[in-house]
């Protein structure tokens, strides 16, 4: 028996334009990280966008302080903190997006996850169970990044 696996049309810029964001932080734009995720279709638009919003406004809570120093610095944009640029970008920009983009990828693979009960099934658990730890490491270590504070990740044993 065969079976043919019709993938849904990939999102344009029309059905998932930039979130916008509050005064201070990027945009961001869903088809650059759902492209950075390799989500193509596989996660819809809405549930995409839902899942960022929710990343933004955690990443931007736990920024609250720092961007109230730089706007009392006299910065009006992350982009105008004095950082390193790497091919054009900011790197606390560049920080702030992986922050987002990887809490964005946590929450959905914490939702989502399959209802596999065999034992691949199993395997396959631990494996998501792995990716969304490593995704919420990497959404401290950038957001420590953008801070300018050092990171510690300590795990419960």
């Amino acid at each position: 028996m065969s079976s043919l696996v019709i993938p849904a049309p990939r999102p344009d810029s029309e059905t998932e334009p930039l979130i916008d964001n509050t005064f201070f932080w990027p945009a961001v734009d869903p088809l650059m990280l759902r492209a950075v995720l390799r989500y193509e279709g596989t996660v819809t638009p809405l549930r995409l966008r839902h899942a960022i919003k929710n990343a933004i406004a955690e990443v931007n809570s736990e920024l609250w302080d720092y961007r109230r120093e730089q706007i009392a610095a006299g910065f009006s944009t992350l982009a105008d903190v004095p950082a390193d640029s790497i091919d054009g970008e900011s790197v606390k920009v560049s920080c702030y997006l992986r922050a987002v983009t990887a809490l964005s990828a946590a929450s959905l693979a914490e939702r989502y996850r399959g209802y596999d009960a065999s034992a691949s099934g199993g395997k396959k658990a631990e494996d998501v169970e792995s990716r969304i730890d490593e995704l919420w490491r990497d959404a401290r270590v950038n957001i420590s990044n953008v801070a300018g504070k050092p990171h510690c990740i300590i795990g419960l044993l």
